[in-house]
């Protein structure tokens, strides 16, 4: 190993290590965090937004036009302002002054009086206001346009997509516990909502996705762990553990979830936002076996990643991305103190670090 090759590799480490004093007495963190070692990669993008010095990120969504890969965005919430859509070098397409919303996820293929488009959504839980924000993304244009708003009885905290046959669903988590999940389609004055089936854990939730192949729901109970539901509204209620908060894999919180597909391979990838590092489990039917966990260092232009609300995975092909790309929010991007925003790293790294 050369002196050059040492350096790059020590360089990142003593980095993240000099930014841990800054995460509110977390602890170590990242690749620094006890437990099992989590194993350094580094973005690749990162998002910026220019016209506003204090952007509250949360959670990110990708989309890409299976024709040409290289047409994509990323959606990306705003808890104090709305929702981004940025290109995939980082800058801004479009904003859409939303207010507080958090989690947001899409599904393509939703059919409008206007032909197919993506329906996006998005939870908000505005004072007084607290709902799902609904938008349609043309993928002809690349522009996203309000479709409506779904006032709800709760507050919704968590949220996310999921498809069976030709119904779509959304699905929003709570901090009482309790899931929400209900069937949208498209009404001739906008959208219609269906009965909602209401799951329950014990505590407070917020991430939580759908693999739609397998018909099932993870949602993610923070204090606690990872839990798999039956995503079919006729089937059982009971929730399986996936993954426990142990300290070791997982330190709460457990925050955002996401699935990627790589060479016939499920993973799911799981947001330890208590020690800043990213779990992973290879989904083998109804077992989860962990191949280890990583942590997103300092590079030689973009910082690491600490304290990650929402995660997204593209499988496949995307914008520079051959074979998939992982999004993450930052709490803090530097060195830009009080901006939060989103880092994008290739999916090869994060493969290459486990050795999957």
């Amino acid at each position: 190993m050369t002196s050059r090759t040492l350096a790059l590799l020590i360089l990142p480490v003593m980095l993240l290590g000099a930014s841990c004093a800054s995460v509110e007495d977390r602890g170590p963190q990242g690749i620094l965090a006890p437990g099992d070692p989590a194993r350094a990669v580094m973005a690749t993008v990162e998002t910026v937004v220019t016209t506003d010095p204090e952007v509250d990120a949360d959670d990110p969504a990708f989309w890409a036009d299976p024709r040409d890969p290289t047409r994509a965005v990323m959606f990306g919430t705003d808890k104090s302002d709305g929702l981004y859509i940025h290109n995939l070098d980082g800058s801004v397409r479009q904003f859409l002054p939303s207010g507080p919303v958090n989690n947001v996820d899409l599904r393509p293929g939703f059919p409008t009086a206007v032909g197919e488009r993506v329906l996006v959504a998005a939870s908000n839980d505005a004072p007084g206001g607290n709902g799902v924000n609904l938008y349609l993304f043309d993928p002809a244009t690349l522009t996203t346009s309000d479709y409506g708003f779904l006032s709800t009885a709760y507050e919704p905290y968590g949220f996310c997509m999921g498809r069976r046959g030709d119904a779509f669903y959304l699905v929003v988590t709570t901090k009482a516990g309790t899931v929400h999940q209900m069937t949208v389609t498209a009404g001739s004055a906008g959208p219609v909502i269906g009965a909602e089936r209401v799951l329950t854990l014990g505590s407070q939730l917020e991430g939580c996705v759908v693999n739609d192949a397998a018909d099932t729901l993870y949602v993610g109970e923070e204090d606690v762990g990872v839990w798999r539901f039956d995503f079919d509204p006729a089937g059982p209620s009971t929730a399986t553990e996936v993954a426990r908060v142990d300290r070791n894999r997982i330190r709460d919180d457990v925050e955002g979830l996401t699935i990627l597909r790589d060479r016939g391979v499920e993973y799911l990838i799981v947001s330890s936002q208590g020690d800043s590092t990213y779990p992973v489990y290879r989904i083998e039917g109804a077992d989860h076996v962990y191949v280890g966990r990583f942590a997103i260092v300092d590079g030689p232009v973009i910082d690491g990643v600490t304290q990650t609300d929402g995660l997204d995975a593209f499988s496949g092909p995307i914008g520079r991305f051959p074979e998939g790309a992982v999004a993450f929010h930052d709490h803090e991007d530097a060195p830009n103190p009080g901006q939060q925003n989103y880092k994008i790293v290739d999916w090869r790294e994060i493969r290459a670090a486990l050795g999957l």
